[in-house]
């Protein structure tokens, strides 16, 4: 008898089978319609401004968004990078943004420049160390504090072992998976984006 776990495992691989058929074996035409990126200019525009990789920028509007700019998650959280409210009106302060609102947030432009600047001020905050910045982006850097204090989760108050959110620790390894994919699939986004 076949357990519910192979089941779906042979069902996602004989759906994969006849989508690559249908599309006519086109992998590279599967894996952009799986890993899409839009608002191109604007992403490399503004990794670029913060130092920061533009595969991870679009494999975070990926996971935190799917790149619908009008999204709002349940957490209040909103546009591309799924930003909160009140942690882009502390942003717009640090951009010297005027006459901040909300709505400003489903914004591809100011979205994506609010995100990158955000990412910047943790990769900075945390030292270069991506494992923390994604778990402050999504679990909170007062969490992210807390976690690094406690021997259960990091020996030298540095790095963490373990994330006790699972829904982070989720997010973290999507994130590192979406990364790698952009990373191959569009390997020319940097050079393109800056013609």
């Amino acid at each position: 008898m076949i357990n519910s776990r192979k089941a779906r495992r042979l069902f996602v691989i004989i759906f994969a089978v006849i989508v690559l058929y249908i599309l006519g074996l086109n992998i590279p035409k599967l894996l952009n319609a799986i890993y899409p990126i839009e608002y191109r200019d604007i992403i490399v525009k503004y990794a670029d401004s913060y130092g920061l990789d533009p595969y991870l920028v679009a494999a975070i509007i990926k996971v935190e968004s799917g790149y619908d700019s009008y999204a709002r998650s349940s957490k209040g959280a909103l546009g591309l990078m799924q930003i909160k409210p009140s942690t882009g009106e502390w942003i717009g302060e640090k951009l010297k943004v005027t006459n901040f609102s909300e709505e400003m947030l489903y914004d591809p432009e100011i979205n994506i420049k609010m995100g990158c600047w955000y990412l910047d001020y943790l990769f900075k905050y945390y030292n270069g160390d991506i494992k923390l910045v994604l778990a402050a982006y999504n679990g909170g850097q007062g969490n992210v504090s807390k976690w690094l204090k406690d021997a259960d989760y990091s020996d030298d108050g540095v790095t963490l072992k373990n994330i006790p959110f699972a829904e982070t620790k989720l997010y973290v390894e999507k994130i590192n998976r979406a990364y790698k994919m952009y990373s191959k699939i569009y390997r020319d986004l940097i050079n393109k984006g800056k013609e």
